[in-house]
């Protein structure tokens, strides 16, 4: 009996191929076989076989499995970067669009990492040559970076020609911040106004102690046990002066007209909005940035400074400040400086929650942000010029 390719059944390895596919034997993924004499038969499912003239041998060729891989992968390629481009895409949305609500109060606050986030599926969409989610990613990263990016860069500013103010604004954490740092600050820098929130009788007292009294005498003070405190210092005598309270967490507010020489009357008022720690006061959040006193661009010169629990991402912070403000950090390019978060050891990544809202006919000079131990929040001071009378 003859044998091929090891076979004794006495057939060819061509005709068992055709008696196997002859009874519907799904032969390795071929459908045909090619004739005698060395030429090639493709296959419908990508598989085909060569016969050997010289030898009668059937070589079956299966191409079909290594094809629907490469074409899995390249489906899992696709997918892949759409799953990671539609969280920044989402993100940039919201973000123009206004629409934090619940829980995306507090994560709007991140929106300058999340910028940074977008470029990573923009560059595996380009890496991976996938036309429209690169597309897609491009344009969420340049609406993010494109709001964001502003603020490490310095604006122009009016052309005015009254004094120069230095104001501090400090949180001082339930009154746990460290007193002697505060004082060092004011008198280091010379600054001519202090604002401060969560403030306790117990820090009042401490910081006139240390001298604060005599560099800064005039003030609008309203102390009170735990975060409710508020108060406003000044070199400068203070008129008009009082307290008001906000309606969501019931933090009061000191302000006062200040009488700076060669300037008109200057409004300050220590800010603090409620924080939207939480979910169910989300509400009391927006009830007490829609409740902050608004610029008045056409009467007296304004500002605010404080906690505004709030960044610029959020929108009722950006329509206060439309009304006729600056933020004072953004226009000194000082914008992403962080005031809040891992200060007291927490681990979150720095939030700019602490502004000085100037009115927009003040001109900003610099605005620096300074350790202040005991507290979880950062002071800003800012160098502001006032229009001259």
């Amino acid at each position: 009996m003859t044998m091929w390719n090891g076979r004794s059944d006495g057939l060819p390895d061509e005709l068992r191929v055709r008696a196997k596919m002859a009874s519907g034997v799904r032969v390795r993924g071929a459908t045909e076989v090619s004739p005698p004499g060395g030429t090639w038969s493709g296959s419908s499912v990508g598989g085909g076989q060569q016969t050997d003239a010289s030898t009668g041998s059937v070589d079956v060729v299966a191409t079909g499995t290594p094809q629907r891989r490469v074409e899995w992968q390249a489906r899992a390629a696709t997918a892949a970067c759409w799953l990671g481009v539609g969280p920044g895409a989402a993100w940039a949305l919201l973000r123009l669009a206004g629409l934090e609500r619940g829980p995306l109060v507090q994560a709007v606050a991140f929106t300058p990492y999340v910028a940074i986030g977008t470029l990573a599926p923009l560059v595996l969409a380009l890496a991976l040559r996938r036309r429209w989610p690169a597309v897609v990613a491009a344009v969420a990263a340049l609406a993010l970076v494109g709001v964001v990016t502003p603020r490490a860069f310095a604006s122009g500013q009016p052309t005015v020609g009254g004094p120069t103010l230095r104001l501090l604004t400090a949180n001082l954490l339930k009154g746990s911040a460290d007193p002697p740092t505060l004082v060092d600050l004011v008198r280091a820098h010379r600054v001519d106004v202090l604002t401060v929130q969560e403030f306790t009788p117990g820090i009042a007292a401490e910081l006139d102690r240390l001298g604060l009294a005599e560099l800064l005498p005039h003030r609008q003070l309203n102390p009170e046990l735990g975060t409710t405190g508020s108060g406003l210092y000044a070199r400068f005598p203070i008129t008009e002066a009082g307290v008001r309270r906000n309606q969501g967490f019931f933090f009061s507010q000191a302000y006062g007209t200040l009488i700076v020489p060669g300037a008109p009357p200057l409004r300050v008022e220590s800010a603090h909005p409620a924080a939207p720690y939480a979910v169910e006061v989300v509400p009391d959040w927006w009830t007490d940035l829609r409740a902050q006193p608004p610029a008045t661009p056409d009467e007296r010169l304004s500002i605010l400074a404080g906690d505004f629990n709030a960044t610029l991402d959020h929108t009722p912070l950006r329509a206060l400040i439309r009304t006729g403000y600056v933020d004072a950090a953004d226009q000194a390019g000082a914008g992403l400086a962080g005031t809040w978060g891992p200060y007291d050891g927490d681990l979150i990544p720095p939030v700019t929650i602490d502004h000085v809202l100037a009115d927009r006919r003040i001109a900003v000079r610099s605005v620096t942000v300074h350790g202040l131990p005991g507290s979880d929040h950062r002071a800003v001071l800012a160098e502001l010029r006032l229009p001259a009378t």
